[in-house]
């Protein structure tokens, strides 16, 4: 911890003590039911915005196998949601969950390895999943670097498969005043390098709460550790590939920070908009100082207009001239199905549209009629690179 953030209690005596109860409550809001991160914070996570078009799924009876996935934090509640589903409707699969990041995930993803072969298992069904990670599930895409090496080790390229929409969102504790930022303010604020142009942001007068009694304090800034796809994400699209200042006191997990922000009334931080609680909130974030600054909902997510919205991934271990694992393809297909994309809404995150959903299915070989193929080049969401320009 800095020392800008040691001496931040001195502004509010006591106010971590009296955060003690609440700490504990949001741990529970967060990690409650299934011992999983529920997102109760996103806009229009109610299911209603399936596309029609969008095909239900259809159950092949006596599947039987495994299957292991790791990746992202963020993610993790709609795997571990998406996995269940699945098992309840073939009880003979085992499916394990690995929630270790979307970064470190990656090195595990390349050269086959599990997290199961040590004995953690984070979800499965009275026994762990395969000894392999079959699927990456990453909160950002792979870089070049990384399918090269995965190309060195298989011979082919991992094959990227969005399943949901997601948007980083920034936090500031319940009553912070600041109604809005630009994202050239989020790069002087986190930035090191204030490619955006703006000049460095260190207190709130700087932010722009001018008549606040928070004018002239300290920023308080908290974010993610390096095993976080969130975490590189926000340093490609908000920071246009700069580098974080060294005070941003990282967090091993998106939960972890949020109640960070929450015992700080000093505090801002970024994460995956779906963890939003009662003891935070969002701030509207603006691409430009001439226009309307928005909160991440499903209209602002799925049409490319909030400024830090964004696909998750499946990544896929699928030989163009081999067929998939029988698990894999079936659950890659639950995924895909009106049923998988419900599941994704109700665990308050955001479907993908019909057309997506083809594309998908076509890329996997499980569109009725597909030719199976290499993947087709990758290329960035709309809306990332909208902003990055």
């Amino acid at each position: 911890m800095t020392k800008q953030q040691q001496t931040g209690s001195q502004y509010y005596p006591g106010i971590r003590s009296g955060f003690t109860a609440l700490a504990a409550t949001a741990m529970l809001a967060l990690f409650g039911g299934h011992a999983l991160a529920e997102h109760a914070g996103l806009n229009g996570g109610d299911g209603s915005a399936i596309d029609p078009a969008i095909e239900p799924y259809i159950n092949h009876n006596g599947l039987d196998g495994k299957l292991s996935i790791a990746g992202s934090d963020t993610m993790r509640p709609l795997i571990s949601k998406l996995a269940a589903q699945f098992m309840s409707l073939h009880p003979k699969t085992q499916i394990a969950v690995e929630g270790t990041g979307s970064s470190a995930a990656i090195r595990e993803f390349l050269l086959g390895l599990s997290y199961q072969r040590r004995g953690d298992k984070v979800q499965s069904r009275g026994t762990a999943g395969s000894n392999s990670v079959e699927l990456l599930a990453s909160s950002r895409q792979l870089t070049e670097g990384e399918q090269k090496g995965f190309e060195f080790n298989y011979g082919y390229r991992a094959l990227e498969v969005p399943i949901a929409m997601d948007a980083v969102a920034i936090y500031v504790h319940k009553d912070n005043p600041v109604q809005r930022l630009t994202l050239a303010q989020v790069d002087g604020i986190f930035g090191k390098d204030h490619k955006r142009g703006q000049a460095a942001i260190s207190n709130w007068s700087q932010a722009g709460l001018l008549d606040s009694s928070l004018a002239q304090q300290p920023i308080h800034l908290y974010g993610r550790d390096k095993r976080s796809g969130t975490r590189e994400f926000f340093k490609h699209v908000a920071l246009k590939d700069g580098d974080l200042r060294e005070t941003v006191v990282e967090q091993p997990g998106s939960a972890s920070e949020i109640i960070a922000v929450a015992q700080d009334p000093l505090a801002i931080g970024y994460a995956g908009a779906g963890f939003n609680i009662s003891a935070v909130k969002q701030v509207p974030i603006a691409s430009q100082p001439d226009q309307n600054a928005l909160l991440p909902s499903v209209d602002t997510v799925t049409s490319g207009t909030y400024p830090l919205g964004r696909a998750l991934y499946l990544y896929v271990k699928k030989n163009p001239n081999g067929k998939l694992d029988p698990v894999v393809a079936e659950f890659l297909s639950f995924v895909n199905s009106r049923q998988g994309q419900e599941t994704v809404s109700r665990a308050s995150f955001y479907p993908l549209n019909g057309d997506q959903i083809a594309k998908n299915l076509q890329d996997l070989g499980l569109l009725k009629g597909a030719m199976v193929g290499a993947p087709a080049k990758r290329q960035e969401m709309q809306f990332a690179e909208q902003v990055t320009r």
